[in-house]
């Protein structure tokens, strides 16, 4: 154990102390104790103790607390309104299904409750200022090394979704994952079929939320293909054009990198070009064409963010925004104006974001015109909403209540009609005023 000076919170410090003067031992324990070595603030604080969750019920009587983990050794305690876990020292028993313990035994020594955890940087402990690291998780902090804790095969049995974690941590953390351990989370990453896609699907979009996502990503593409299969014609094809300086997968790793660190559009990125082996072809030059490659990744995406149970809604954004990040747009208000009609402002503005990302993981001597035509259609868009410009239904002159005033029944045919004044709109071929409206609508209900 080894002197360390570390900023406890006071709810969480309040906590120990308690602990403490009822005679056992705690710790803050875990990805607290990690993020401080790395100096950041943690998120979360949780506490491992000696006590028996029936004794740690006893040491915070009068505070609220959940207790639906009490067989695995925890109790959330509320702590200045927010919730901590305490979490009794416990050895893991077998895990028969790869995933969780058959069952806990509750132990009275840290050093055992750390021998269980993940990755050394995972199983350090600390109170009053003496930090428990029986696996050199400091050090390993120091060198940005994600390392397991005793025996590599054995922690990625005893849980598989550990592969997947280690990944996420080189992502985030821009770590490299000691050799054993990486050549361990290969061996056993057909051990992944015991994990739910939830679960799978969770530390998916975290990694791609990293900032060391290429490199990783690209050194573990084995793993990722055993999990997304479908990838695995994009590894080592080649575009056999000027366009282009990666092959289909690692341009889009490098379009992941590009983009602002957001699901959505890193989740795009990554599925952007899934279609393109599928539809190459070459000219009498040799040259390689993805003809109606937006169009197959987005049919591809839809189902493999099924299969990955993304929610409705950014299943649906995302498919879009890789649908049309292909699309030419033109350089006028006119054609900004299309493309509002289509997408609206804010799915306008993610399809910008996605343009320029694919743009800078192509080849750099042809990106900088066209991220200045990009700029050009972010500049007509900035002023089409700073001169209220009508861009959607809410800016049009007229609203459903005039269309029904003028005897078009409720329903339906109110959205057709005020959809098309719209589009007439946009496209320039009529002002946007009550009185011309009303008489367009007047022709239109005859139709």
């Amino acid at each position: 154990m080894d002197s360390y000076d570390i900023h406890i919170p006071a709810g969480i410090k309040s906590a120990l102390d308690k602990l403490h003067q009822a005679g056992y031992e705690a710790y803050a324990a875990g990805g607290c104790v990690r993020d401080t070595f790395l100096g950041k603030e943690p998120h979360d604080w949780d506490i491992a103790t000696s006590a028996a969750p029936k004794e740690v019920q006893a040491v915070f009587e009068g505070y609220r607390h959940i207790d639906t983990g009490l067989k695995h050794g925890m109790v959330i305690v509320e702590i200045d309104r927010e919730p901590v876990e305490i979490t009794t020292f416990r050895i893991d028993g077998k895990y028969s299904d790869g995933r969780r313990p058959d069952n806990v035994t509750f132990t009275s020594s840290i050093a055992e409750d750390l021998s269980r955890r993940d990755f050394s940087i995972n199983a350090c402990a600390i109170a009053d200022n003496i930090l428990v690291d029986p696996f050199g998780g400091q050090e390993d902090a120091k060198n940005k090394v994600i390392r397991c804790v005793g025996n590599p095969i054995q922690r990625f049995t005893e849980d598989a979704l550990r592969i997947l974690r280690g990944i996420r941590f080189a992502s985030v953390l821009n770590f490299k994952v000691e050799e054993k351990t990486k050549a361990a989370m290969f061996e056993c990453r057909h051990l992944l079929e015991n994990i739910s896609q939830e679960r799978i699907t969770v530390e998916f979009c975290k990694t791609l939320a990293g900032i060391n996502v290429k490199n990783t990503l690209l050194e573990f593409k084995d793993i990722v293909a055993y999990i997304l299969p479908e990838i695995k014609e994009m590894v080592g094809f080649e575009h056999h054009n000027q366009y282009h300086i990666y092959d289909v997968y690692e341009h889009s790793l490098k379009a992941v990198e590009s983009i602002e660190s957001d699901n959505i559009l890193r989740v795009a990125m990554f599925f952007h070009d899934i279609g393109k082996p599928s539809c190459y072809s070459s000219d009498k030059n040799n040259v390689g064409h993805f003809y109606g490659h937006s169009e197959i990744s987005a049919v591809m995406t839809e189902k493999i963010l099924q299969r990955m149970k993304f929610s409705t809604a950014d299943k649906r954004t995302i498919i879009e925004l890789i649908k049309y990040h292909n699309t030419q747009m033109g350089l006028t208000s006119k054609s900004v104006k299309k493309l509002l009609l289509k997408l609206g402002v804010v799915q306008l503005r993610r399809l910008l974001k996605v343009k320029k990302a694919d743009i800078m993981a192509q080849n750099p001597s042809f990106a900088n015109n066209r991220i200045k035509d990009l700029d050009i259609v972010e500049l007509i868009l900035d002023d089409l909403i700073a001169t209220n410009s009508c861009i959607s239904l809410r800016d049009l002159a007229i609203n459903g209540d005039d269309l029904i005033q003028l005897g078009i029944p409720e329903g339906k045919r109110i959205r057709i009609v005020l959809n098309r004044l719209l589009e007439m709109v946009l496209d320039e071929e009529t002002e946007n005023s009550r009185e011309v409206l009303l008489e367009k609508a007047k022709a239109m209900q005859f139709i």
